[in-house]
C-alpha cells in the first residue's frame, strides 16, 4: 500500500490535481522514515520474477483464507518461506544499495533462505513425530535460519528489532551469567535450535501466525481498495464533507486519514500518501507549516486505533487474549471517537481563532456526485463489517471483503479492475505485507525466549517490585517503556514485545486483560508522535517543509488527549464497553467529549473567544477532572464545563457588540 497508485475517478478537474505532490516525491519521502519502503523497483526479468512470487505469495495466503486451510505451521513456514526470498531479492543489504537490480549474492541468500525455512514445511510430519528432536543437520540448519531472518528483518524493519531479538538468544545461552533474579542455568545450543527452529514456540510462533493469516489478508484487501479508486474515493469524500468548512483542509485530513489509516497499518505511509495533498491544501488557507505536519501525522497515526480493521496489532491482540476480533474493535470504538474529536476540536479552534477560510466551494467536489460516482467502492468495508457481525471469522471476513472489491469495483466503468490492476494489487499486497511477517518472525525470538526461560514473567514481577504495587506508577513505567520501544520498532513489533513483557505486569495488578493489552498497543503507536523519534511527525515536517522538532511537539500537544485515554479506560473499563450500566456509560463518554473539546480551547487560548489566562487555567483543570475516570468528579467537572461555555458564548457576543458601541 505504500506505492498504492491513485486512480482518478472522473473527468472533472480536482483540487487534488493541483497540490499532490507526484509521486516519486511520495516514494522518496516514505523511503526515508520507513524502512519497509526501501525495496528495489527491478525492471525486466528480475522485475517479472518478483512479481510472480509476489503475486503466488497472495494468491496462496486468500486460497487458505477463503477455499482450503492447513497445519497451522506448515502455512507458517510457507508464508515465511515466500516473504523471506522476496526481502533478499528487493531489500539491499545497504540503503546506498542498488534499487534497480538485485546482486548475485542476494539471490543466493534468498534461494538458502528459502530452503532452510522450506526444510520445515517438507519435513513438518517427520520432525512431529520425533516430537522436535534436533537432527545433527537441523542444528546447522537452525543456526542458519536464525542468521538469516535476522538479516532479513535487519533489512525491512532497521537495526533495532534484531539487536533485541539478539540480545535475547545470547540470554538463553548465556543467562547464567546474569545477575540476581535474571539468572538463569542456560540452555545448550541444540536446546536453543530446537525452541526456536522446530517447534511453533520461536520463528514459527503466534505472531507468525497472525502475520501470515488475518493480517495479510487485509493488506491485501487494503491493496485491492487502492487500485480500484478506494483511496481516491476517501480523499474526495473527506473533501466534500469537512473542505468548505473553518479551516477545511485540516478537518479533510482528520476524516481522510482516519478512513485510510484504520486499513493501512503504517502511520508513516498514511501520512505520506494522504498528507501529500492534505498539508499543501492546509497550509493555502493559512496554517503554519509545523502545525499542517502535526495534524496529518495525528490524524494518520489515530487510524490504527480506529475499528473496524486497526491496522495490524487487533488481530494479534485477538490471539493472545483468546477473544473474538469483532470484541476488540467494538472496546476501540469510544476511545478512537474521543481521539479523533481531540484532533477535529483542535483544528476548529486553530481555524476560529486564526479566523481562516475554509476552500472556495466551486473548487470542491459535490457531496452527492462523489457518492453517485464511487459511493459504491465503501460496500467492500460494509460487507467485512456484516461478515464480522455474521460471526465469520476475521480470515473468511477479509476474503470475502477481497472479492468484494473485485466485484463492486466491476460496477463501474471508472473504477472496474482490470487484470493488470489485479496483478498490481495482489504484488502490493504481497509487498506490504514483508515488514510484518519480518518482523513477526524477529519478535518470534523474544517470545520464545520468554516462554522458554520465564524471562517475560521475571521481568513482570520487577516492574511490580519496582512500582510497590502502585497501579499508577506501574502505568506509567509501562507508558514510559512503551513508547521507548516504539520508537524503534513497527507498531505490531511494539505491542507483541509489550504484551509479553509489559502487559503480565498491568494483569498481575488486576488490570482487565483487554485493558492492559489495549493500553500497552496505545502508547506502542502513539510512539509515532512522541519526541525525539517520532517518524509520523518527521514525515509530516518533510512534506510541510517544517521543523521536525516543531512538528513532533505539536503533535504531542494535539493528541494530549491520546495520553489521558489509556489511564481512563485501565481504571473504567466500561469505556471499553466492558461491564456496562448504561447510564453511568452515558454520563463517561459525555464528559470525556465535552472535556476534550475544552481542553483544546485551554491549548489554543480561544473558546468562542480570545481567553485569558485566568480562563485557560480553569478550562484545562475542568477539562482534566472531566476527562477523570471516578464518575462524580467527571459529572461534576461537566457542570462547571457547560457552565463555562454558556458565560463564554455570552461574552463572546457581547464582545463583538463593543466596538459599534
Amino acid at each position: 500500500m505504500n506505492d498504492e497508485i491513485i486512480k482518478n475517478n472522473g473527468e472533472k478537474h480536482s483540487i487534488l490535481d493541483d497540490v499532490a505532490i507526484d509521486e516519486s516525491q511520495v516514494n522518496e519521502l516514505i523511503e526515508k522514515y520507513d524502512a519497509e519502503s526501501r525495496y528495489r523497483r527491478l525492471p525486466g526479468i528480475q522485475g517479472k520474477f518478483i512479481t510472480a512470487w509476489l503475486c503466488c505469495m497472495s494468491l496462496f495466503h486468500l486460497y487458505t483464507a477463503g477455499i482450503a486451510s492447513m497445519p497451522i505451521t506448515i502455512q507458517r513456514a510457507v508464508h515465511l518461506t515466500f516473504a523471506i526470498v522476496a526481502v533478499y531479492i528487493l531489500f539491499p543489504a545497504r540503503r546506498k544499495g542498488s534499487k534497480t537490480s538485485t546482486p548475485i549474492y542476494d539471490w543466493i541468500l534468498a534461494a538458502i533462505a528459502g530452503g532452510v525455512i522450506g526444510y520445515i514445511i517438507f519435513f513438518f510430519n517427520e520432525i512431529a513425530r520425533r516430537g522436535a528432536e534436533p537432527l545433527p543437520h537441523e542444528i546447522w540448519l537452525g543456526i542458519a535460519a536464525i542468521i538469516l531472518v535476522l538479516e532479513a528483518g535487519r533489512r525491512v524493519v532497521g537495526n533495532v528489532l534484531p539487536c533485541m531479538s539478539l540480545v535475547f538468544l545470547a540470554y538463553c545461552y548465556f543467562g547464567y551469567l546474569a545477575p540476581g533474579m535474571f539468572q538463569i542455568r542456560g540452555y545448550s545450543v541444540s536446546r536453543i535450535i530446537q525452541h526456536m527452529y522446530l517447534t511453533p514456540e520461536g520463528i514459527f510462533g503466534l505472531a507468525l501466525g497472525v502475520s501470515a493469516t488475518f493480517v495479510i489478508v487485509f493488506i491485501i484487501f487494503g491493496a485491492f481498495l487502492s487500485r480500484s479508486g478506494g483511496a481516491r474515493f476517501f480523499n474526495e469524500l473527506a473533501l466534500a464533507i469537512a473542505g468548505g468548512k473553518p479551516g477545511g483542509p485540516a478537518k479533510v485530513a482528520v476524516v481522510a486519514s482516519g478512513l485510510l489509516g484504520t486499513i493501512n497499518g503504517s502511520s508513516v505511509a498514511n501520512v505520506a500518501t494522504t498528507g501529500t495533498f492534505t498539508i499543501p491544501l492546509m497550509k493555502k488557507v493559512g496554517y503554519q507549516p509545523h502545525y499542517a505536519g502535526a495534524v496529518e501525522a495525528c490524524a494518520s497515526t489515530g487510524g490504527q486505533l480506529m475499528p473496524p480493521i486497526m491496522g495490524a496489532g487487533a488481530f494479534i491482540m485477538s490471539e493472545f487474549l483468546g477473544i473474538s476480533y469483532l470484541s476488540i474493535a467494538a472496546a476501540a470504538i469510544i476511545p478512537a471517537l474521543v481521539y479523533y474529536t481531540a484532533i477535529f476540536t483542535n483544528v476548529h479552534v486553530r481555524a476560529r481563532k486564526q479566523k481562516l477560510k475554509g476552500l472556495p466551494k466551486d473548487q470542491l467536489p459535490v457531496f452527492r456526485e462523489v457518492m453517485r460516482t464511487d459511493g459504491h467502492l465503501l460496500i467492500p468495508v460494509i460487507v467485512i463489517v456484516a461478515t464480522l457481525l455474521m460471526k465469520y471469522t476475521p480470515l473468511r471476513a477479509g476474503f470475502i471483503g477481497v472479492v468484494s472489491v473485485i466485484i463492486v469495483s466491476s460496477l463501474k466503468q471508472k473504477t472496474r479492475m482490470s487484470i493488470l490492476d489485479i496483478i498490481k494489487a495482489l504484488e502490493e499486497g504481497a509487498r506490504g505485507a514483508l515488514g510484518v511477517a519480518m518482523a513477526c518472525a524477529l519478535v518470534g525470538f523474544i517470545v520464545g525466549t520468554s516462554s522458554l526461560t520465564s524471562l517475560g514473567l521475571t521481568i513482570s514481577n520487577n516492574i511490580i517490585d519496582i512500582s510497590g504495587g502502585n497501579l499508577l506508577l506501574t502505568l506509567m513505567m509501562a507508558m514510559v517503556a512503551c513508547i521507548v520501544l516504539g520508537m524503534g520498532l513497527p507498531t505490531t513489533a511494539n505491542y507483541i514485545v509489550c504484551s509479553t513483557i509489559i502487559a503480565p505486569a498491568l494483569i498481575g495488578m488486576n488490570v482487565l486483560p483487554l485493558a492492559a493489552h489495549l493500553f500497552v498497543f496505545y502508547f506502542g503507536i502513539m510512539a509515532d508522535l512522541t519526541p525525539p523519534v517520532c517518524l509520523a511527525a518527521f514525515t509530516g515536517a518533510g512534506i510541510a517543509g517544517a521543523s521536525p522538532a516543531k512538528t513532533g511537539f505539536t503533535a504531542t500537544k494535539i493528541a494530549l488527549t491520546s495520553y489521558l485515554m489509556p489511564y481512563m479506560f485501565v481504571y473504567n473499563p466500561m469505556l471499553l464497553l466492558q461491564n456496562v450500566i448504561p447510564h453511568e456509560l452515558f454520563i463517561l463518554v459525555v464528559s470525556a467529549l465535552l472535556g476534550v473539546i475544552v481542553l483544546a480551547g485551554a491549548l489554543e487560548g480561544w473558546m468562542f473567544r480570545f481567553i485569558n489566562k485566568f480562563e485557560r487555567v480553569v478550562l484545562g483543570i475542568s477539562a482534566l477532572i472531566a476527562i477523570h475516570h471516578n464518575m462524580a468528579l467527571s459529572l461534576g467537572a461537566t457542570v462547571a464545563i457547560i457552565i463555562m461555555m454558556f458565560y463564554l458564548k455570552k461574552t463572546s457576543k457581547i464582545e463583538e457588540l463593543e466596538p459599534a458601541v
